[in-house]
């Protein structure tokens, strides 16, 4: 029996600044595919109807994602205060029949692990992982969900909240309370079940779960959509003397020039112009109507919608926004010399990305001038440009 979806999409997100200054944490693409789209394709087959909760930029994800996506009924619910996961879905109640399930709409959930959460009557999906300071971890007796704990600061690893529930309404018999950080939490829906004597089972990812919780989050979900690529899928032209070692997706109207190089799986949108004589290194995704001129080198990158990496420029482990123009020779350094981790600000925090390659971090409508060199994790806030010859040693925002 297909059932409803709450997908919580409502959120400013400025931890994944400065992507989100111009777009919403759900409408930044992975394989040049939105988010929520990766969402809604995860809930083909389980739901019936998706309501999306929205409020930051939602026109933007109301035109694009429309009143049906496939199969699903899709209706919206303005969450016009930030006041947590659980009053978003407060204000949900009325929309809702009997069962649901709950996502956030900013992380990637595999198919085949949402409809093993679903066979319960109550269910939360867990996640392993070394590291929790991040996330809410769940203490768990065979395979029964018992508490949860908000953001430990013990550096013991343990199972994480993915933020992936399957609920009823039962849980708005109770009254919520405002948390510490003044929000309502969805998880204290969860303890008043525990408190109700519900079993609320713990299903573990087998499959995948990617959280986009920083800007470089998007490569390490863009490397593994991209390198999971099983074939090749072809609707642009390739001229004479292109050499392809993977797999790669070209778009409509999409042409290859002689000379390119391509190694390792890589996305080309519609409408692109790729080489000649430029090098494609996986895990790439380059959206539509890009141009990627002479001798220009990417490697495990994103390139956002209609921008252009000219000729002699090299891009690595970056992301790039959308109509983004580097000037030519423009280079993003993505490895220190004393080989550590790079480390980005985030809201005014020196934060370890857990990452020794990371290139920059571009935002939408940027600019470079000729022979630009930006360092290592360095982050250039939308409409920015810079003067020939720069070099970009702390972020431009």
């Amino acid at each position: 029996m297909k059932m409803q979806a709450v997908l919580l999409a409502a959120g400013i997100s400025t931890r994944t600044y400065p992507l989100t200054i111009t777009k919403p944490k759900p409408l930044l693409k992975i394989a040049n595919k939105t988010i929520i789209e990766h969402n809604l394709d995860s809930l083909v087959g389980i739901a019936k109807e998706a309501i999306i909760v929205v409020n930051y930029m939602k026109e933007d994800i109301i035109d694009f994602i429309g009143e049906q996506y496939k199969n699903i009924t899709i209706k919206y619910i303005d969450q016009e205060e930030s006041k947590g996961t659980g009053h978003a879905l407060m204000i949900c109640e009325h929309l809702l029949k009997d069962r649901f399930m709950v996502l956030n709409s900013d992380d990637f959930f595999a198919h085949k692990d949402i409809k093993r959460c679903i066979r319960h009557k109550y269910a939360v999906l867990g996640k392993e992982l070394d590291e929790t300071e991040s996330f809410g971890v769940f203490s768990v007796e065979e395979n029964v969900l018992k508490d949860i704990e908000e953001k430990p600061k013990s550096e013991i690893g343990g199972l994480v909240n993915t933020g992936l529930y399957v609920l009823d309404k039962k849980i708005f018999d109770t009254v919520l309370k405002k948390s510490k950080r003044g929000e309502y939490e969805i998880t204290d829906y969860l303890k008043y079940l525990i408190r109700c004597k519900e079993d609320i089972f713990c299903e573990k990812v087998e499959h995948y779960w990617h959280p986009i919780v920083y800007p470089w989050s998007l490569l390490d979900a863009n490397s593994f959509f991209v390198g999971s690529m099983k074939k090749s899928f072809i609707k642009g032209k390739i001229e004479k003397n292109v050499t392809i070692k993977g797999k790669i997706m070209l778009g409509v109207g999409s042409s290859i020039l002689s000379g390119v190089c391509i190694e390792g799986n890589v996305i080309i949108g519609k409408g692109c112009k790729i080489g000649p004589n430029c090098y494609l290194r996986g895990d790439t995704t380059i959206g539509d109507n890009c141009h990627i001129g002479q001798a220009v080198e990417i490697k495990n990158s994103i390139i956002g919608d209609n921008s252009n990496i000219p000729h002699l420029s090299y891009v690595g482990d970056s992301v790039i926004g959308d109509n983004v123009n580097f000037g030519a020779g423009t280079s993003t350094a993505n490895l220190r010399h004393d080989n550590s981790n790079i480390h980005c600000f985030v809201k005014g925090d020196k934060t370890d990305t857990n990452r020794r390659k990371l290139g920059a971090i571009v935002a939408d409508d940027v600019h470079t001038g000729i022979n630009t060199s930006i360092y290592p994790g360095r982050m250039i806030w939308p409409g920015k440009t810079t003067l020939p010859g720069e070099t970009v040693s702390k972020d431009i925002n």
